[in-house]
């Protein structure tokens, strides 16, 4: 370790290789100068601002070909390759509103690349288009614009993504490409990004295990934050207001960013808080609030060498854990006061109205803390380039689960990770791109003052390696690549007794009176192969047709290998399989993509079959009666199988050059999950056909009015929409034991309206954002989400079970950039 840590620090200093300089203006299309708009180089995490003429300019670039991305309020995203150093200044001119196929993506192929060029299924958001919608976490952001992208949510806050219907440990999610290790197994808690600081997501449909290893056979969600931005010498940043009514939501960010002759530097707190949702089935949700507090820094240099940047980061949220329990005749939400207790209406006072809108958080709770410090650098050494990080993370989690004694933790684990990766990207050789690295992780994760021992404390150590190659053949480009990984898991004898003081129960030594062995001894090593084999071809300059085979590799995580306990906040009893084999999965992609002046639209298909498929089973007794433990806390069992998935997404983007105030987005996805475990199939029938947490067919339609750019206006990018979330009746489920149940459709509208002010000389503001979501009010449960099935009675007075989703949100957006 602290020779890698010399390596990083002593890089800078032994490459060497000649700056270069590029400037040039940006235009709109009748050849006005654009204003303070934003010149990113994407692959080099380096940014400017234009001036108020439109002009930049970069000091410190690497020789050779680099993807510019320009952006301005008001105008589509554009592109441009450039060949560094430039003969001469650049010209770029920009579109109003209505772009997207032709964005760069740097997650899930060796390089910068273009989207409709990349083999691999990839879609991006930028930062934009989330700041338009009124967002639960960052998560959630991506969920309404990414066709594909899916989440399981246990109230507002908590969301864990799902890519073509596999989520939790087949999703690797990443911060700014370091991937993000906390308790993803557990259901209770999301993503440990501050949302607000997000300024790009990219998203990878299919099996990425080629670059990244284990943990990422379904794809990847990368969380980009925003690049320094604006010119040398001067500071930047912005203040953020958000306000929410579904659950009075107030959300407040304060951001600065500065660079000055290669040196960058940026900071960003922020805060938010909610009490109870509400739904018009349940009114207000007991014990779905929430307190989260984020901090997040960076400190730079961009040279002629190459770049070096440390990130810090600290995240503290403090989240209610609703149960679900209520009065059997009004249906009003109860809280627990006892050890135990289940739904005894003498045990379980009804809730007050003032509590239900407190701001305060909670005795039945979680507080999850997470702390963040990474490095990234990236050269140019001979050849070549290259790019490296080391990171520590640490993930703290606590769960407050018993009323008698609140300040006591039934979950308190935590957990710390250590990540590398090294890649270096060889200057093409004959047309042939070469990209060769290794990644990995170590991990140690330890029970702390708990009282639940769900899963055993362990150390993890995870290695792999990888080649990539790139040749394009004209209108042909093909990208093919091999990868092996390598995971050691162990852990020793864990043993649990009584503790004398409270009676809970604690960590005790083999020889403690009355200690019973909760994990016996484990080790086990994991390998796996990965591979991809695809290409794009250009059939003329407005159609790309693409198709791509990858092999994905999963090691069984820990909870699915030696799970033996109540996971709390899930009212589960989870116990492991210890002689699981790593999962494999072959996917095959096929998408046509087209792009013209007017339209843009792509189609994908996919087929995924998954062997040794892990999932959760019922367990029963002797007699044929499901195991329970005294409290009513279900047993499950993880079973493998073979599996398979199949569906797609449809995408297209009408703005016409004649309209150019106009644009109609839409997208569509499909997704269905079999389960091919023929003894299941002999138990249950038709109810084990398919695979648990399959999202419903959905779609996503938005007609949006942008007001033409008129000078002398003090008002920009000004824009009203009209949003329409049709999803269908989920009757593919996995019914065994009702673990689901169907879920009927149901059609959200919403509207949105909003401007920029600018001053005299055309620098923004303030931009303001009004949104309406389920503007009607419609009562509807989310096939994938767990508040559906907290349900503690067969029947209700009013027939309807569980926990319904959000109700209308009406919610106002302030932000300040200075």
């Amino acid at each position: 370790m602290k020779q890698l840590v010399l390596l990083l620090l002593l890089i800078p200093f032994l490459a060497q290789a000649q700056a270069q300089s590029l400037r040039g203006q940006v235009l709109d299309a009748e050849g006005r100068p654009v204003p303070f708009a934003s010149v990113a180089v994407p692959a080099l995490t380096q940014g400017t601002a234009a001036d108020d003429n439109g002009r930049f300019s970069f000091a410190n670039l690497p020789a050779g070909a680099q993807q510019l991305q320009v952006s301005a309020v008001g105008y589509a995203t554009t592109n441009i390759s450039v060949t560094i150093p430039a003969a001469k200044a650049l010209t770029i001119r920009v579109k109003n509103e209505g772009k997207t196929l032709a964005e760069v993506v740097v997650t899930g192929v060796g390089r910068a690349t273009e989207i409709r060029r990349s083999p691999v299924p990839i879609a991006a958001m930028l930062g934009k288009e989330i700041r338009l919608n009124a967002n639960s976490n960052a998560i959630d952001a991506a969920v309404r614009g990414i066709p594909g992208l899916s989440a399981v949510t246990s109230g507002p806050n908590i969301s864990k993504p799902f890519i073509r219907g596999l989520g939790y440990n087949r999703v690797l999610t990443m911060f700014n490409g370091l991937r993000q290790e906390g308790q993803q197994w557990g259901d209770e808690h999301g993503i440990e990004v501050d949302g607000y600081g997000v300024d790009r997501v990219e998203v990878v449909k299919g099996p990425a295990s080629l670059l990244y290893g284990s943990d990422a056979v379904a794809g990847v969600v990368n969380l980009i934050p925003a690049l320094p931005r604006g010119p040398d010498g001067e500071l930047h940043g912005e203040a953020l207001a958000e306000y929410q009514g579904v659950n009075g939501m107030v959300g407040n960010s304060l951001a600065f960013n500065y660079q000055k002759n290669g040196f960058q530097t940026s900071l960003r707190g922020s805060r938010r808080q909610a009490h109870d949702y509400r739904n018009p089935v349940d009114g207000l949700v007991y014990n779905t609030g929430f307190r989260e507090v984020q901090v997040t820094g960076m400190v730079g240099v961009k040279k002629e060498w190459g770049g070096a940047h440390l990130w810090l980061s600290t995240y503290d949220d403090r989240q209610e854990i609703p149960d679900g329990s209520r009065d059997s005749l009004s249906r009003r939400f109860t809280r627990q006061v006892f050890e135990g207790d289940k739904d005894d209406i003498k045990d379980r006072p009804v809730v007050s109205d003032h509590e239900l809108k407190s701001y305060g958080i909670s005795n039945l709770r979680q507080r999850i803390q997470h702390y963040r410090a990474f490095g990234t650098t990236e050269i140019r050494m001979g050849p070549g380039e290259l790019r490296a990080l080391l990171g520590v993370q640490q993930n703290h989690r606590q769960e407050f689960n018993h009323p008698t004694d609140p300040t006591q933790p039934g979950l308190d684990l935590q957990l710390t990770t250590v990540n590398y990766q090294a890649r270096y990207l060889f200057d093409a050789i004959n047309g042939y791109e070469f990209t060769v690295g290794a990644n990995g992780m170590s991990q140690d994760n330890r029970h702390l003052n708990a009282t639940d021992f769900p899963i055993p404390p362990f150390r993890l150590f995870d290695l792999g390696g990888f080649g990539l190659i790139k040749k394009s053949f004209g209108a042909l480009e093909l990208t093919g690549g091999l990868r092996y990984d390598t995971r050691h898991v162990h852990w020793n004898n864990y043993y649990v007794g009584p503790d004398p003081a409270n009676g809970f129960e604690q960590a005790v030594g083999a020889t403690a009176p009355d200690a019973r062995l909760q994990f016996a001894d484990f080790q086990r090593t994991f390998t796996g192969v990965s591979a991809s084999l695809g290409g794009s071809y250009a059939l003329g300059d407005k159609l790309v047709l693409r198709a791509n085979i990858a092999r994905g590799y999963r090691a069984p995580n820990v909870p699915e290998i030696g799970s033996n306990g109540l996971d709390p906040g899930a009212h589960i009893i989870y116990l492991g399989n210890r002689s699981f084999v790593p999962e494999f999965n072959v996917q095959e992609d096929i998408g046509l993509l087209y792009k013209s002046p007017d339209f843009e639209g792509s189609v994908e298909a996919f087929y995924n079959h998954v062997n040794n498929f892990i999932y959760q089973a019922k367990q029963y007794d002797a007699s044929g009666q499901p195991l329970r433990d005294p409290v009513g806390n279900s047993t499950y069992q993880f079973q493998q199988a073979q599996a398979n998935l199949y569906g797609g997404e449809v995408a297209f983007n009408i703005h016409p050059t004649a309209l150019p105030w106009v644009s109609l987005r839409t997208g569509a996805a499909l997704v269905i999950g079999l389960n091919e475990n023929a003894a299941l199939h002999e138990r249950a029938g038709n109810a084990g056909r398919y695979l648990p947490l399959i999202p419903a067919p959905s779609s996503r339609s938005e007609i949006r009015f942008t007001a033409p750019e008129r000078a002398g206006t003090p008002f920009t990018g000004s824009y009203f929409r009209f949003t329409v979330d049709a999803t269908a009746t989920q009757n593919r489920f996995y019914a065994v034991d009702g673990a689901e149940t169907r879920t009927p459709g149901y059609v959200l509208c919403g509207v949105g309206v909003g401007t920029s002010l600018r001053t005299k000389s055309g620098r923004e503001a303030v931009q303001l954002v009004l949104q309406g979501d389920n503007l009607f009010n419609v009562a509807y449960q989310a096939h994938l989400n767990r508040l559906k099935y907290f349900e503690y009675y067969r029947s209700s007075p009013n027939g309807q079970l569980g926990i319904f989703s959000p109700g209308r949100n009406l919610s106002m957006k302030v932000v300040v950039p200075f």
